[in-house]
């Protein structure tokens, strides 16, 4: 993937892995983002290799050249798409997808030249506190490991760019994940606009308030999960409320990073397919889904342990092809629309996005 060059980029050879790495180039030894813990669960066999390659040809027809069918088809077939999507879209044209169901190719295209801008021409109140961060973002992939190499300078110039266009929100120390996730699947610019038609909502509800001062996006989440904990799942609910466990306490991170923050990378990937199509239920979906997939065990735990619990799930727990089915058939759309409305009762006033 070709990215281009901006304000501090400077020649560099490309990183050489001293250690082995996985499929998505992170250290083999390295298992908090690593898909190696599924890699048993994954077959070579010619049968699956022909069953992707099928599964590559039916998108790369869906999207046409360049994503020129993309909008076509999604109205004529929106369920096929929804369907597909949820199955997993296809790494190799992850970027490009993602790019079509955000909105965010059109973005880009509506504003020729305006990232450069941004880069070169503009200085950020930010830049110290984004220098700061980059070593820890992603610290255990290839791309981000070597200190002003290409993942960092590219990481740098997007969130430079981000704090300077909307300098409201700045720069929030969660957003580096997300600038970096798409780093990984896009240039510099593409990741840019996808991360400006989040924050901005160009197509789902704005994201920006999870990144305002005190975070009141992801209070109303935190409050809208909590209620729906306590009815979907009551008994670990009134656990949770025995032992004084909030959702602040594990579930921040869910939001503000959308699962890509130590989660697993087949599994943040798959779920960010989902999100970037469905918007933010996917997350409440998925944080149930691993709540009652686990509820069992998590009952039985005091404070101390059940916190550790609520940051480490079981590997059984984080498989995709486990947990996301789970998630599908879990219903909340009407039920954030009611808690939204029972939340912003409770502060006094609508929730700013």
């Amino acid at each position: 993937m070709s990215r281009k060059k901006t304000e501090i980029d400077s020649e560099s050879g490309p990183v050489t892995p001293r250690v082995p790495v996985d499929r998505f180039g992170f250290l083999k030894q390295e298992h908090g983002n690593s898909p190696e813990r599924f890699s048993k669960a994954r077959s070579t066999s010619s049968t699956d290799h022909d069953r992707e390659e099928r599964k590559v040809r039916k998108w790369r027809k869906m999207i046409g050249i360049g994503g020129s069918d993309w909008k076509h088809y999604v109205r004529r077939k929106p369920n096929v798409v929804k369907r597909r999507i949820r199955k997993g879209i296809p790494d190799c044209l992850r970027g490009l997808v993602w790019q079509l169901i955000s909105g965010s190719r059109d973005l880009l295209l509506m504003n020729p030249g305006v990232y450069e801008q941004l880069v070169i021409y503009e200085t950020s109140a930010s830049e110290l506190d984004i220098i700061r961060d980059i070593s820890r973002t992603f610290p255990s992939h290839v791309f981000f490991q070597k200190r002003h190499g290409p993942g960092q300078r590219s990481l740098y110039n997007v969130l430079k760019a981000y704090s300077v266009y909307d300098r409201d929100v700045g720069y929030v120390q969660g957003m580096g994940f997300i600038a970096g996730l798409l780093l990984l699947y896009m240039s510099e610019e593409d990741a840019f606009w996808l991360l400006v038609a989040l924050l901005k909502g160009a197509v789902h509800a704005p994201m920006e308030g999870l990144y305002h001062a005190g975070l009141p996006l992801v209070q109303q989440y935190l409050f809208q999960l909590e209620s729906l904990v306590r009815e979907l799942i009551p008994k670990l609910g009134e656990h949770f409320t025995e032992e004084m466990i909030n959702p602040s306490m594990y579930a921040s991170q869910w939001f503000i990073t959308v699962f890509s923050y130590s989660f697993p990378f087949p599994l943040a990937l798959r779920i960010w397919d989902v999100f970037l199509s469905e918007g933010v239920k996917i997350v409440f979906k998925v944080g149930l889904a691993l709540l009652k997939y686990c509820q069992d065990e998590l009952v039985k735990l005091p404070f101390e342990k059940l916190i550790h619990a609520l940051k480490n799930f079981p590997e059984d727990a984080m498989n995709p092809d486990t947990l996301l089915p789970l998630a599908y058939s879990i219903k909340v759309s009407k039920r954030l629309e009611e808690l939204k409305k029972d939340y912003e009762k409770t502060i006094g006033k609508p929730v700013q996005p």
